[in-house]
């Protein structure tokens, strides 16, 4: 078929190892793969260091696996290795440690490295940071921090969202955790009988709280956010295949150029629920429980409710994050717009759910007096030799420590050097609501309205195209797409350039 590709792959985080499993499964004739990684940690990324085992990852293991079309990968490399994991005992579903999870990606990334070197790859990883690139004779070049320069045909941007935001500027204020992971490095300096301030009630506060309970903290907590929304609580798993609202038909529709707006996908959710004897009224009603009454009582009806018979919770939970993608591609730009600034964090919240016994933990911490929910933060401010002053709707109060828990901004993976150079040279076009632009098909920047077969992103940096670019089913999906991606340009390339026979 000719020579083969020549990939750069920038960053080595979780999606990176998705795109490499994707890249070893596929059918292809051997080429080259570089990857580019400034960071100490490979495979990774920022969220499964080596850390406190307290720290579990909130989804179950078949909602974990890098494989595509194999969601037991994960859950067979837990038995094989008689890994460490966590049995909730609301449910009985396992949650292992993030550790161990970044050790299933440690090992995921070395096998596929290994298929590909015995199918005749060259595999080559630099520990450098690529700073710039330009595009020439068909392909891309690459400098390095060190001035190295590697010529791929084609590049993956797998960099990731950045660290959290930090938006009351609090950055270098003794005292303040710009971020918590990994949690047994960033808490080392907490004295336990402070108090402190978490701030975020996502998921990442949650696990702030629950950390700082198992180093054996005395002081109080405050869990500080401006909705004082709370993930949502897993409920017990229960099988059930979905009819419409699937990604095989919101996808088919999205290549045939149809457009769908909320309301028209809301009835598609309100058959989707009726096909199982469900309701739409019931998923209204667990979004208006997310902030109804207070943080403990909102918990505990949600705790009440991990056995609930009623199956409407759970399609929303799995109908969405798996469709999610397909059904962006479907609404109109403004529609887009208002559903990020207005439903994100609903969306979030409902569909990245905690499991049972972090929200029996949050209860227990609460109901003892040590854990506070604080919600309508104003403002968080650092007085020369002072504690950190919060203003919140509910008065004023004082910590020692600030821990930032505040999620990354999808625009700040556009900040960094290497996106900001592309999009100065115009290989890359910045997304208004973060990130480049890239065709939701195949994930390839977007520039001017046309797709360039040479450049594709893979995580956050999609996110203002793209809708759960995050999780890991969803890596994996966009994984796969790439790798299709590439695989047709090689076979275009080839078919393009073959001499006819006599």
């Amino acid at each position: 078929m000719g020579e083969g590709l020549r990939i750069g792959v920038v960053g080595s985080g979780a999606s990176a190892v998705c795109l490499l499993d994707a890249l070893a499964q596929a059918d292809c004739e051997p080429g080259s793969i570089t990857l580019f990684e400034s960071a100490e940690s490979w495979w990774r990324g920022r969220p499964f260091q080596d850390d406190d085992a307290v720290l579990r990852v909130n989804a179950p293991p078949q909602d974990m696996s890098v494989r595509d079309g194999d969601t037991g990968h994960f859950a067979r490399w837990l038995a094989v290795r008689g890994a460490a994991w966590h049995e909730d005992p609301f449910t009985g579903t396992p949650y292992c440690p993030r550790s161990v999870f970044g050790e299933y990606l440690e090992e995921s990334a070395r096998t596929a490295l290994r298929r590909l070197a015995e199918r005749g790859w060259s595999v080559r990883l630099l520990g450098e940071r690529v700073n710039s690139a330009v595009t020439c004779h068909g392909g891309v070049r690459l400098q390095t921090s060190n001035g190295q320069q590697v010529w791929a045909s084609h590049v993956v941007l797998c960099v990731g969202g950045g660290r959290p935001a930090d938006p009351y500027g609090l950055t270098g204020r003794p005292g303040f955790v710009a971020d918590p992971y990994p949690v047994a490095h960033r808490f080392e300096s907490v004295a336990p009988d402070t108090d402190v301030a978490v701030l975020g009630s996502g998921l990442t506060g949650v696990d702030a709280v629950l950390a700082l309970a198992a180093r054996g903290h005395r002081g109080r907590i405050h869990l500080v956010s401006r909705t004082g929304a709370l993930p949502a609580v897993r409920q017990r798993p229960v099988e059930h295949p979905l009819r419409l609202f699937t990604r095989e038909r919101l996808n088919a529709a999205a290549r045939r150029n149809e457009t769908m707006t909320v309301g028209q996908l809301t009835e598609v959710m309100r058959a989707e629920l009726a096909s199982a004897g469900e309701a739409l009224e019931a998923v209204a009603d667990a979004v208006r429980s997310l902030t109804a009454g207070t943080p403990v009582s909102r918990l505990r009806r949600a705790l009440a409710g991990v056995d609930s018979p009623s199956l409407a919770l759970r399609i929303v939970q799995r109908a969405v994050p798996e469709a999610g993608p397909d059904v962006w591609t479907l609404l109109p730009e403004h529609e887009k717009s208002a559903l990020t600034h207005s439903w994100l964090r609903t969306v979030m919240s409902l569909c990245c759910p905690m499991p049972p016994t972090s929200a029996a933990g949050l209860v227990e911490l609460a109901e003892s007096g040590q854990l506070r929910f604080v919600h309508g933060v104003r403002g968080v401010a650092k007085p020369s030799g002072e504690p950190f002053r919060i203003s919140a709707s509910g008065g004023r109060y004082r910590a020692t420590t600030v821990i930032n828990a505040v999620p990354a901004h999808r625009a700040a993976a556009a900040d960094q050097p290497l996106i900001k150079s592309l999009a100065r040279r115009g290989i890359a076009e910045l997304h208004p609501r973060g990130g480049v632009r890239v065709d939701p098909f195949t994930s390839r920047f977007v520039v001017g309205g046309t797709a360039d077969p040479r450049w594709y992103a893979l995580g956050d940096l999609a996110g203002g195209s793209l809708f759960f670019t995050f999780g890991v089913p969803s890596l994996v999906d966009r994984a796969r797409d790439i790798s299709n991606a590439l695989l047709e340009h090689l076979r275009s390339q080839s078919s393009m350039t073959r001499v006819p026979t006599a």
